[in-house]
């Protein structure tokens, strides 16, 4: 099975038992942002946690095999058009380059691990509109010279 359909089977099953992420996560014991990039495909599982969702989800070695699978990380290239995607990727060409140089200021001239990460998306409640508070955890990296 590739991670496409693995992804479809996870969702379908997701959408008929009325599950949602962060219930499946909190009952796995799995961090929610980390669980759903794997089922999505964009990460890997290790033989324990594969088997876990899987079982949770009541579906079979296959789709544990699949959530196994190193992924190929390739994503549209074009300019995306879901909304709140898109308020993302607006996010990083505003403030990127703001970014890029808060962080090298404080840390040298490196970059913020993808790798080496963690993420928790939380919501505030404001009685002027609920707030998103996205919290991205990244290992920095110097580059190194030779």
């Amino acid at each position: 099975m590739d991670k496409v359909t693995m992804t479809e089977l996870i969702i379908s099953t997701k959408l008929e038992k009325k599950l949602s992420w962060e219930g499946i996560a909190n009952d796995l014991g799995m961090s929610p942002v980390w669980l759903t990039s794997a089922c999505l495909g964009m990460n890997s599982a290790s033989p324990e946690k594969a088997k876990a969702i899987a079982d949770y989800l009541g579906l079979d070695s296959e789709v544990a095999e699949a959530l196994e699978v190193f992924p190929t990380k390739i994503w549209d290239q074009a300019v995306p058009t879901d909304p709140l995607i898109y308020r993302l990727y607006e996010v990083v060409g505003v403030y990127g380059g703001t970014l890029k140089e808060v962080i090298q200021e404080k840390f040298g001239d490196g970059i913020m691990s993808a790798i080496d990460f963690s993420m928790e998306v939380d919501k505030i409640e404001d009685p002027k509109g609920d707030r998103v508070l996205l919290t991205m955890n990244g290992k920095f990296l110097p580059y190194a010279s030779w």
